[in-house]
Order: C-alpha cells, then structure tokens, then sequence
C-alpha cells in the first residue's frame, strides 16, 4: 500500500516529467534501436544478401542451446535463439534511457532550487528515494514495455511460422518482468543515491550506467553460446537484484543526510 506522501511526491515528480517531455526521447531512442536492430539482423539482411540463417552451421550450433524445438525449421530455430538474445536489450532499455532522468532528479532539484522545501516537509527520506526512481522508472518503463508490444507484433508478422508461440514461455516472462524492472531499480537508485552526494549529474549517471557492464557481459556470452540463463537462473537473478536494490535503498537512506545536502550545496 502506497502511503498519502509517497503517492503525492510521486505524482509530483510524474507531473514534473510531463512538462519536460523531452527528457524521455533519449528512451525513446534506446527502444527503437531494441526493436529495429532483431528485426534487421534477422529478417532485414538475410533477406536482402538472399542467405538464410538456417544454412549457418555456427548459428545452428549455438542455438541448440534453446532444445530441437522439431515443429519450427531450421530458419526458424536460429531466429528464436536470435530473438531470444536480442530480449537483453529491452532489460537494457530502462536503465540506459532512464540515467539521465534519475541522475537530474536529485542534482537538477538543487540547480533549481526547489529541493530545500522539499526536503523541509515530514516525508520520509526512504519514501523519498524511492519516489525520484519510481518517478524515473515508470515511464521509462511504460515506453519499453510499448517497444516490446511491438516486438511480439512483428515476431507475428515477419518470422518463421512457429517462433512466436516459441517465445512466450516462463523464461521470456521473467526476463521481461523480473530482471528487467529489478536491474533498473537497481541501477536507478544507485544514481539517485549518487546525485544526492555530488552536484554534478554525469558523476551520478557514470555509477548507475555500472550495471550495464556485467548485462552486457551477459548478452555477448549468450549470442556466442557460452552462457544460456534458464528461467530458474534468471528467477534466481531477478530475486537477488530486489533483495541488493532493497538493502541499496535503506542504505541510501542512511547516506542520504538531508541537511548536509542543503548546506553543502553551492
């Protein structure tokens, strides 16, 4: 249950973001790329070079790590284990179009001068931190999750008969809505805690776009066929990510020092 002042500062914050709605194209940007880049890789190219992917021993081999899958061809599996890699970048998408909104949220409040009288009311200091990344978070959710509707679209319209209901298993959902909103809360807050103890937001942005290293690092050992995350990995992921971002947040609490903010500021 969300409580009167968390509800309010998050209104407020959502109210701030509708008047600047130029601070989400950067978003907007990450998730076309996510959505055009499968699409060109998969369908685009082979079918302009006029190659198919199932005539690639290397992309056969690495996709066998999906299972035989016998009722889709052999274009077929390699586009599901493609598509399937490609999922990554909309985990990517939050975190990276949402940086600059999370990092601005603390910093660019002080520029503006209109932190000092919030920081002077009763809310809480854990409702505040979670209200600037859930301020951050749910659009730039909103606009991954449209992306995504997309993408699910065209898997309809342009793959292999067969790739589309291979998709949607447990896996995919946990990808999609656990990892994905667990790895952006995670590196939200820790920009929003950073940009509480620095005035300058591309400090903060540097430390949340941290996270991106090791999910990449991921995504690469994926396509190689190093690395396949079952859905019980990534459910076991996506629990771990909470539980980091919930003591994250109690420790930003604990750093956060409402008036060392105010009379540090310059």
């Amino acid at each position: 249950m969300i409580s009167a002042p968390l509800a309010a500062l998050l209104r407020k914050e959502l109210l701030d973001l509708s008047r600047n709605r130029g601070a989400l194209l950067p978003v907007a940007i990450v998730a076309l790329v996510a959505l055009l880049l499968p699409f060109g890789v998969t369908i685009a190219i082979p079918a302009m070079t006029g190659q198919h992917l199932g005539d690639d021993s290397d992309l056969l081999r690495v996709s066998a790590a999906l299972g035989t899958h016998d009722g889709l061809s052999a274009d077929g599996r390699v586009q599901l284990f493609l598509f399937q890699q490609f999922l990554m970048l909309f985990l990517l998408t939050p975190i990276t179009g949402a940086m600059a909104l999370a990092a601005h949220s603390v910093v660019g409040e002080k520029q503006a001068r209109t932190l000092e009288p919030l920081l002077a009311t009763p809310i809480g200091t854990i409702e505040l931190l979670v209200a600037k990344v859930l301020g951050s978070l749910i659009p730039t959710l909103a606009i991954a999750m449209t992306g995504l509707v997309l993408h699910f679209v065209g898997l309809a319209l342009l793959a292999e008969p067969g790739v589309l209901r291979a998709m949607v298993t447990p896996r995919t959902a946990l990808l999609v809505f656990l990892v994905s909103p667990a790895a952006a809360l995670l590196s939200l807050q820790s920009a929003i805690v950073v940009s509480s103890r620095v005035n300058d937001a591309r400090t903060a942005q540097q430390f949340g776009v941290l996270l991106i290293i090791p999910l990449t690092a991921v995504l690469v050992a994926q396509f190689a066929g190093m690395l396949w995350l079952s859905a019980r990995a990534l459910a076991l992921v996506g629990l771990g990510i909470l539980a980091v971002w919930a003591v994250l947040t109690v420790v930003s609490a604990a750093l956060f020092q409402r008036d060392a903010i105010l009379t540090n500021w310059r």
